[in-house]
Parts: C-alpha cells; sequence; structure tokens
C-alpha cells in the first residue's frame, strides 16, 4: 500500500535478497564462483570500490551479476543483463556486496562472530547436503561443491556474512512502532476519490509525412547504434554424460537395505515435529513485555505485528528439536518442545537475541516398519550407486582431458553424441537464428561457457540430481557488434517513422493541453486538434479500491493521483503508440479514522518500513567508519561489457 506513494523507496529486505541469493544460488545448483570473504584487490583499474583493508574487483562484479540474473530468469526468463543493469540492478549488486564486506569488517573490529557452530547449523540445514537419511552427509556436501566448483571456505564466507548482517542490523529496529499520528494521514489517502478524464494521442493517427532520405535513415541508425548491436556471442559444442554411457547398472541387495535401515532405525522410530513460529528481540525487557501481551490475550501473530515483525518474518514452518537447536540454541528448541500446542515459550536467550516461540501446531509420525520403507531404500540406494558410477567416469574423464586430450579426443573414445550451438546470448537464445530452440541442459551450462574461452581446457559440468553431466567446449566467440544497415533496413525504418509519429504525437498533445490549461474544456480541446482523436473516457474513483488484490494500476489511472485539481499531464503510452493525456476534475478526501483496519495496516507497512530504513541507516554509517571508496568510471565499464556495449 505505502509503496504507492513512495516507489522509490530501496528495502533493506530487497536489497538483503542479493546476499541470500548468493547462498540460494548454492543449493539450487547453479554455484557461485567466490564469497565475500574471497574478494581481492585486483588492479586499480579494475577496481569498483575500495573497502577498509579489501577491494571489490570487476571481475567479482560481473561473475555475481551474471548469478543474480540467472535467478531472476528462474522466474521472469525474459529478463536479459541490459535490462538488468539498466533498471539498476547492477548497482544494488555492487552495494550490496560494498555493504557486506564494511559489516564483516567492522564485527572483527568490535569482536562480533558468526560462530563456526552457527554456520555449521545453517549449512547442516541446507537440504541440498542431505544424505539418504535426511541429515547432514558429509560426502554429498562435498560432491556438491566440488561438482559446482565452489571452496567450503567460499560458502562459509558467504552464510557468514549473511549472519553478521542479521545479528547486526536486526537488533537495530526491534521494537519500532509507527505513531498512529503519523500513519492516519497517509492511511485516509488511501479513501481519496479523484474524477477526471483520461484522452489518447495514437501515433497511428499521425500523417505519415515524407520518406526518410538515405542520408537521414543512416543518421539515425549511427545515434541509435546501441539499440542494433548485437552483444557477444558464443558458439558451444558438448556431449551429454549420464547412466547411458555406464557399461553396467549397479544392483541393490536385500542385506544392503537392511544394513542401512538398522543404521538408521532412529530416522524411521515415532517422531515428532511441530509447526513453529518466533519472534526475537534484542533485550529481555522487551521480550517480556511481548510474551505478557500474549498472555493477556492478544494472539501471537497480532502482538508480533506490532512489534514490526511480518508472518514471513515469524514462520519456521515444521521442525524437529534436532532442526531448531541446530537453527537457534539448544535451549530454544527444549523450551520450544516442551510448550503445549498453541502456547508460547519464555523469553529464551541465543547469541541473536532473546526468543520467544509460539507453537502452531504438534505433528506426531508413526514409526516405519522395513517392509514400509523397503521400495524406498532400495531406490536411494541405487541412485547412489549410479551417483558414483558416474562420478567415477567423470573423474576418469577429467584425468583424461588433465593429461591432454582434447574434447575430440574424449567424444570419440567415449561415443558421445555432441551437439553444436549456433552463435548464442548469455540468455541463451540465438539472435541470427530466432526459430533455434535451446534444449533444457543448455542453461546450466550457459554460465560456465560465458566464463570460459575458446582456449580453455574442454570441462565436466553436472546438469542435475548428479546422474546427468556434460562435456563442455567453447567453440568460439562473436565480439559484440552492430548489426549491418542492409541487413536490418525495414526494421531501422520502421523504428524512424516510429519515432517520427511519436514526436508528432508528442506535439498535438502538448497543444491539447496547451489549450486546457488556457480554459478550453478538455474534450473540446480533443476535438480541436482535428486528427479524428478517439473522445476521452471518464477515469477515477478511490485508491484503495484501484489497488485491492495487487492488481496493477493503469500507469495513467496512477498519474491522476499525483496531479492538482485542474491539472492536464502528458504520459506516453506503452511501446511507443501515442501519448495519453489526464485531466483531473476533482478530489474528494477521505477520513482513515472511521476504517481502523486500515490505520492498523498502514501503520504495519509504516513500522516496517520504518525498521528497514533504520537498518540501512546503520549499514551506512558502518560503511562510513570503515571506509569506502568507489569507482565510478570502472563500474561503468562493467555495465558496458556486461551490455555488450565496451567497444561502443
Amino acid at each position: 500500500m505505502i509503496s504507492f506513494f513512495r516507489r522509490a523507496l530501496s528495502s533493506w529486505i530487497v536489497l538483503g535478497l542479493f546476499a541470500l541469493i548468493m547462498i540460494a544460488f548454492i543449493v539450487t545448483g547453479i554455484g557461485t564462483p567466490g564469497g565475500l570473504g574471497n574478494l581481492a584487490g585486483g588492479a586499480s583499474g579494475d577496481t569498483i570500490t575500495k573497502v577498509g583493508r579489501q577491494s571489490l574487483a570487476a571481475p567479482e562484479v560481473e561473475q555475481r551479476a551474471r548469478i543474480a540474473l540467472q535467478g531472476i530468469q528462474q522466474q521472469q526468463p525474459e529478463v536479459t543483463m541490459p535490462v538488468f543493469v539498466v533498471q539498476g540492478g547492477l548497482d544494488s549488486l555492487v552495494q550490496q556486496l560494498t555493504e557486506g564486506m564494511a559489516i564483516a569488517q567492522w564485527a572483527e573490529r568490535h569482536d562480533i562472530v558468526a560462530s563456526k557452530r552457527l554456520v555449521d547449523g545453517e549449512i547442516a540445514s541446507i537440504s541440498a547436503f542431505h544424505g539418504l537419511n535426511g541429515k547432514f552427509d558429509e560426502t554429498a556436501f562435498r560432491q556438491f561443491l566440488q561438482d559446482r566448483h565452489i571452496s567450503e571456505r567460499q560458502l562459509r564466507d558467504d552464510i557468514t556474512s549473511t549472519i553478521l548482517r542479521r545479528q547486526i542490523l536486526m537488533p537495530a529496529s526491534g521494537g519500532i512502532q509507527a505513531p498512529r499520528s503519523l500513519v492516519l494521514p497517509y492511511a485516509s489517502l488511501m479513501l481519496e476519490t479523484r474524477k477526471g478524464a483520461i484522452g489518447i494521442v495514437p501515433t497511428a493517427a499521425m500523417p505519415a509525412g515524407t520518406p526518410p532520405t538515405d542520408a537521414e535513415l543512416s543518421a539515425w541508425y549511427n545515434r541509435n547504434l546501441a539499440r542494433y548491436t548485437v552483444p557477444e556471442r558464443r558458439v558451444l559444442r558438448y556431449a551429454l554424460i549420464s547412466k547411458d554411457q555406464l557399461k553396467q547398472l549397479p544392483e541393490v541387495s536385500e542385506a544392503e537395505i537392511s544394513k542401512f535401515y538398522n543404521a538408521n532405525a532412529a530416522e524411521y522410530a515415532p517422531s515428532q515435529m511441530r509447526t513453529l513460529s518466533q519472534v526475537v528481540l534484542p533485550d529481555e525487557a522487551a521480550a517480556k513485555a511481548l510474551a505478557a501481551k500474549v498472555k493477556s490475550g492478544t494472539s501471537f501473530a497480532d502482538a508480533a505485528k506490532n512489534a514490526g515483525f511480518s508472518p514471513t518474518d515469524t514462520a519456521l514452518g515444521d521442525r524437529t528439536q534436532a532442526a531448531l537447536a541446530d537453527l537457534a540454541s539448544p535451549e530454544v528448541a527444549k523450551a520450544a518442545f516442551a510448550a503445549p500446542q498453541g502456547g508460547i515459550t519464555e523469553p529464551v536467550k541465543s547469541p541473536l537475541g532473546w526468543h520467544i516461540v509460539h507453537v502452531d501446531a504438534i505433528k506426531n509420525a508413526a514409526g516405519k516398519p522395513l517392509a514400509a520403507v523397503h521400495d524406498g531404500i532400495a531406490d536411494s540406494l541405487r541412485k547412489q550407486k549410479v551417483d558414483e558410477a558416474i562420478a567415477n567416469l567423470t573423474g576418469d574423464i577429467e584425468d583424461q582431458i588433465g593429461e591432454g586430450a582434447t574434447f575430440d579426443d574424449v567424444v570419440k573414445a567415449r561415443g558421445l553424441q555432441v551437439v553444436t550451438t549456433p552463435p548464442l546470448l548469455p540468455n541463451g537464445t540465438a539472435p541470427e537464428n530466432p526459430d533455434w530452440k535451446a534444449a533444457p541442459e543448455l542453461q546450466v551450462l550457459l554460465k560456465p561457457a560465458f566464463e570460459a574461452s575458446p582456449d580453455d581446457d574442454p570441462t565436466v559440468e553436472n546438469i542435475g540430481n548428479g546422474e546427468l553431466h556434460a562435456l563442455l567446449k567453447v567453440d568460439r566467440i562473436a565480439p559484440a557488434a552492430p548489426t549491418p544497415l542492409s541487413k536490418i533496413r525495414d526494421r531501422v525504418m520502421a523504428d524512424l517513422l516510429a519515432n517520427r509519429a511519436s514526436t508528432r504525437a508528442q506535439a498535438v498533445a502538448k497543444s491539447i493541453a496547451g489549450k486546457v490549461d488556457g480554459g478550453v474544456p478538455f474534450g473540446q480541446a480533443i476535438t480541436q486538434a482535428g486528427l479524428n482523436l478517439p473522445p476521452p473516457q471518464p477515469a477515477g474513483g478511490r485508491q484503495l479500491d484501484l489497488i485491492q488484490g495487487g492488481q496493477k494500476v493503469p500507469p495513467p489511472l496512477a498519474l491522476m493521483f499525483a496531479m492538482k485539481s485542474g491539472q492536464t499531464k502528458l504520459l506516453e503510452a506503452p511501446d511507443g503508440k501515442g501519448w495519453f493525456l489526464v485531466h483531473l476534475d476533482s478530489i474528494t478526501k477521505g477520513d482513515a479514522s472511521t476504517v481502523p483496519g486500515l490505520v492498523d495496516s498502514t501503520q504495519g507497512e509504516f513500522t516496517r518500513m520504518m525498521a528497514d530504513e533504520l537498518q540501512q541507516q546503520l549499514s551506512a554509517a558502518i560503511a562510513r567508519e570503515v571506509g569506502v571508496s568507489r569507482n565510478p568510471a570502472a563500474l561503468a565499464q562493467v555495465k558496458r561489457d556486461l551490455t555488450g556495449a565496451g567497444g561502443q
């Protein structure tokens, strides 16, 4: 709701996702080339920021940017690196990495640490590192890191950075609450009603004008060369390695199944799982005050909300006592599993602060006899054996490469099927061959491919679940270059004509707005333009109604809520289709004091916003104390390199 008024707010929680992205990509299989603890100063020319005694270099920033983009593309495949850079993603990423380095050094100065036990607990909770029994498995952990070319030090550095942020920044905003006197005027804005009309001057209504000459077309092309530049592309060769290459698939014996069941008898015994929520506060007094509210009848959710915590902040989900002990502390876990369903614990201290845990639900699971889990154990053991056999196979291939074998040598010796791609962009599209469809496995191979060069040896990449790998080689690199005008003349001509039409439409729209400002009625001014324009349509409503359900407010209607009564403003239509004319006739004020629920929800949002800002301020103060210097020229060069405009 508040975002409607403060779209420019850069939430620390949102920025904090970049730190979590680093860990998330590790555990989801994308991998990260280096941790914050591995940031080393390069040559002064490629240093993006200098933070205390450390430097953030351009190669690290480029690698992190590609990781972040891959995560975004899992949800929004259409987002490209140029879009990521232009919309501020790279700037936010650099800011996040810089602040992470500053916090780590500040924490060291003040003897604030993320203990090895705490980091171990975070690692142990990552399901990607679990074995067949559902617990942390050292072999699975090492194999996972090896497959993704990540060192344990790099992983620990990223997790340590996240923990330090949590320890230092979260207590700064604990217990804060926005005063209702501040919230009420903003909540009242949500009940404000605005009425007006919206018209449009379509570019399609503009006269064609004189066709552009060759000189004009060439001049437009040269002025907009970046628009017609194709970024660096790479031709890849790869061959899949799977269990099909094994001479014989391994079998599992009944003795092995029984041995596994007996070795993990505790896992199949009756157990208890609890669905938990918690609040962590910086001091005992605040924790006792919150606990007292709950005991006096306030629901845990409402008490947490009033303290500035959202449901996502408090939810722990389903946890065993051992899992909660790893996450918080054995004392917190013991108290949580002693409380009744629907009850809360007394405040319990851990390295993170004072915990109050609410027991949402208790789930008791019956034990499982061997017969009930026999097939599952057999399948798991079989997969483990297949994974081990494939790991041995890929290890042999890597040894073969280390002894000097080429991509073609390995393919021939192993009977592998080679796939050769057309020149690809980092997102896997082929600009010269738009009808080409990438195979699913290619998305995983793009990252290592765009970090390698044709001179590098082939590599074996893990594609998924330990059963599928690929032998990968960069065949050649096609440098970024503008497409010749002769090949895209029709496209350039269409762009120039569209630009001219948009310019004419804007001039017409400005003329109409000028007449309205001079006293001509809105509809009459549009008619006087003499271009057979569509008549204006009534528009408006109450802000609260427009944004309910998370629906997106059309930009012309949103603009109406940023205008004064009687004003007329212009807004460009999407895709250059024309220019909107937005006219506001009247404003009817609202009064949120008659809608207490609206004031409460707005107060919650303001509280979270204030907490975010306090954390940002503390982070900025820490950065100033540690000392940060920036190199804008180096960052600009990274942006050019990532967007394919490095040579422009």
